[in-house]
């Protein structure tokens, strides 16, 4: 295609010191693209900010007193100049052709302003990837099954699952100023919400081969349970909202969407349990079966939050 259109490109840091060059560095090389690349420095306390302004004098430096990642990239957002935007976190990998790909994906569908792509999970904590894995997956190619999933007007699939990833996200700008940014009340979760958000408005194109490495930090495993049920919150939120049939005519199954909404309870309920909160969890596993009341995993986490040894707690 012919010259692409410019792009800023906002990524959000908290301490990713380790892999932000590497991130950005992928990023800046993308084909044909002209970029503005904004780094939001959410207050970090290593020296990931002093890196950016002092290897990256190309990238604008945005840096604010911690708020959480959401607020974070509304900041980056509110500074971006171009007409489209589009999402990397500090810790994740572009593929060099990733831009051209999904504008050639939308150029296809006049009108549409957001597309994502399928991605590599890479379970790794190097601060670079190997070439070769690089080259291994943008071999990959488009007609492999793996890399299908859903896309167009995605609501119907956004209410049982969130397909889009954030750091494969490319989207106008005007879109996001017709929807609104990310919600800053949602510290987990603020990224399914804005797109159920833009699937309402717009197709959402996939393009069905890898253009980012995911990358899953082998020791981030949790030991507290969340604050909330986000999940859980944000597909009700929406349900409430627009009902169960997207801007197409198509509708959602509803007893796949309880049975969603029960499964974020009883998960959440899970969590709780295993941080040793058993009173929080016993409400959890009841709202499950409020919502699904044949859920077995509810009543399994119902039971197990009376006996005793279940838990840290107990």
């Amino acid at each position: 295609m012919s010259a692409l259109p410019r792009v800023s490109v906002v990524v959000p840091c908290f301490n990713t010191e380790r892999y932000i060059a590497a991130t950005l560095r992928a990023v800046l090389a993308q084909a044909g693209a002209e970029l503005e690349v904004i780094v939001v420095d959410d207050g970090s306390t290593d020296g990931s900010a002093a890196l950016v302004e002092r290897e990256f004098p190309q990238v604008r430096l945005i840096r604010r007193a911690n708020a959480g990642v959401a607020a974070a990239r509304n900041a980056g957002i509110a500074a971006a100049t171009a007409r489209w935007v589009a999402f990397c976190d500090a810790d994740d990998i572009w593929l060099p052709d990733k831009l051209v790909a999904q504008f050639e994906a939308m150029a296809a569908m006049p009108g549409c302003r957001m597309s994502y792509a399928a991605w590599q999970v890479w379970p790794s904590d190097e601060a670079a990837p190997d070439p070769a894995l690089l080259e291994q997956v943008a071999a990959e190619s488009q007609d492999t099954p793996r890399w299908a999933g859903a896309t167009g007007w995605l609501y119907p699939e956004l209410l049982l699952d969130c397909v889009v990833w954030t750091s494969t996200v490319l989207m106008r700008r005007d879109l996001l100023d017709e929807i609104g940014g990310f919600d800053t009340e949602l510290r987990i979760g603020e990224d399914y919400d804005l797109w159920l958000r833009a699937s309402r408005v717009t197709r959402i194109e996939r393009v069905a081969r890898p253009l980012a490495l995911y990358r899953k930090h082998p020791a981030s495993i949790t030991r507290s349970a969340p604050r909330d049920n986000y999940r859980g919150r944000v597909v009700q939120r929406a349900v409430d909202t627009w009902g169960l049939a997207g801007p197409d005519g198509r509708q959602a199954d509803a007893a796949a969407v309880r049975e969603r909404l029960a499964g974020s309870w009883s998960e959440f309920a899970y969590a709780q349990l295993q941080a040793g909160q058993r009173a929080a969890a016993r409400r959890s596993a009841r709202q499950a079966l409020r919502v699904q009341p044949g859920h077995w995993p509810g009543w399994k986490l119902l039971l197990r939050s009376w006996l005793p040894g279940e838990g840290r707690a107990a």
